[in-house]
């Protein structure tokens, strides 16, 4: 048959928010006929990432993957957006990494016969980050190293400081997509970007508190209150920021520990010691990987109560979100303990949310999901735990609770 009549269709459009879903459909092909669907992009880094599924077209000869079984590949049964969040790079340990939001994640999507192995059709789905008239301000301020977004309208806007990994430096993903729905974000970086000391000697709250003034100050942030959002090792400044600092309406708290880690915190004149790092707790599960998920020291301890900021003193709310199968620490171990901490001082604005089968880097929707990749405190590979389709669809809950959340907490005065 002639392939011209083969059609791929990625609707409603081949562009689309990095967060939306899309339809993938296949038509013109032979009635019951399979064919192999392939997903490929190519990251910041050069880095490949693909998946494939299997499928077979109905009487019609059509496929449309938001109703037909995958049969096997990366993922089977019936997975809409499975072609997103199956991709793996083909070189392991590496998370997908996008730096520049001005321009989209490009996914090519191609239909191979499965009985001759010929492309019969593809199309390319430009996932984009930034709506039209959205402004992206890097900033130099004072100390203050980020980029602000800023939504198109009048506002003013309730604001959000977006705060990233450990090893991420900046990311500019995640703020670029909450600004997308009507917040003013500043992605803060404060380790190893711009002039920023990779391997400070301590962390300044004061320059924490500097970026908050700054947003606070901004003419199209609407106060009093701002949000913050952390994953991973920047959870326990999170923390400390909605403890020592005046104005933080809400926080979320992802995979994070709630004692302060890997270096000392400072504050006025309180020091906030990192929880010590047991690495006798190393599990070697192969010659190229880790699993670093008993190395911290129990933050429950006596001794340790030095190491964890007072949320106890933190006048906003807090969402608290953990998967149960963290390998990077014991995320759910330390969100429970967040929450009998807050209980036990008569305090109820808070909210935890546990998600089984999820791994640690748990991100905005659609993102592929990274099982494993260097970790940025100890430069080798380490284990992150999951599974793809329960991990996706937390990321998928996850996202819809944070944007609740922060319209919740944000668009009313603080206390």
């Amino acid at each position: 048959m002639a392939y011209s009549q083969i059609r791929l269709k990625i609707l409603p459009s081949v562009r689309c928010f990095f967060d939306k879903m899309v339809q993938i459909k296949l038509e013109g092909l032979a009635p019951h006929k399979r064919v192999e669907l392939r997903s490929r992009l190519v990251d910041d880094r050069g880095i490949v990432f693909k998946a494939s599924a299997q499928y077979k077209a109905d009487g019609a000869g059509q496929v449309d993957v938001c109703r037909a079984p995958s049969l096997g590949g990366s993922y089977t049964g019936v997975e809409p957006m499975g072609l997103f969040w199956a991709l793996s790079p083909e070189t392991p340990h590496n998370k997908l990494l996008k730096k520049n939001v001005l321009s989209p994640v490009r996914v090519e999507i191609e239909a191979w016969s499965g009985e001759t192995g010929e492309v019969l059709a593809s199309e390319t789905n430009e996932r984009e980050f930034m709506t039209e008239g959205m402004k992206r301000i890097p900033v130099k301020e004072g100390r203050i190293r980020g980029v602000l977004f800023i939504p198109p309208g009048n506002g003013p806007f309730p604001a959000i400081v977006d705060l990233y990994t450990f090893g991420g430096r900046l990311s500019e993903v995640r703020a670029s997509l909450l600004a997308n729905q009507g917040f003013v974000v500043l992605a803060l970086a404060y380790l190893g970007y711009q002039d920023l000391p990779k391997t400070p000697e301590y962390l300044d709250m004061e320059y924490f508190e500097e970026a908050v003034t700054y947003l606070r100050g901004c003419s199209e942030v609407k106060g009093p209150g701002v949000g913050v959002i952390s994953i991973s090792h920047s959870g326990a400044l999170a923390l400390s920021m909605a403890s020592f600092l005046p104005g933080i309406s809400a926080t979320v708290f992802i995979n994070g520990c709630i004692a302060n880690c890997l270096i000392p915190l400072h504050y006025k004149d309180i020091v906030v010691p990192p929880l010590p790092f047991n690495t006798d707790e190393v599990e070697i599960i192969d010659s190229t990987l880790l699993d670093i998920r008993y190395c911290m020291a129990d933050s429950t301890l006596e001794e340790n109560r030095p190491c964890m900021p007072p949320i106890e003193r933190a006048t906003g709310h807090f969402l608290f979100a953990a998967s149960e199968d963290d390998h990077n620490w014991r995320s759910v171990f330390y969100v429970n303990q967040a929450a009998e901490i807050l209980r036990s001082h008569g305090k109820e604005s808070f909210e935890v949310v546990t998600y089984p089968n999820a791994g640690h880097f748990l991100e905005v929707p659609n993102m592929p999901f990274c099982p494993s990749s260097v970790h940025g405190a100890i430069g080798m590979a380490v284990t992150f735990g999951g599974e793809a389709k329960a991990h996706s669809e937390a990321q998928l809950d996850l996202w819809e609770r944070v944007l609740n959340f922060f319209k919740r907490h944000l668009n009313k005065s603080s206390h």
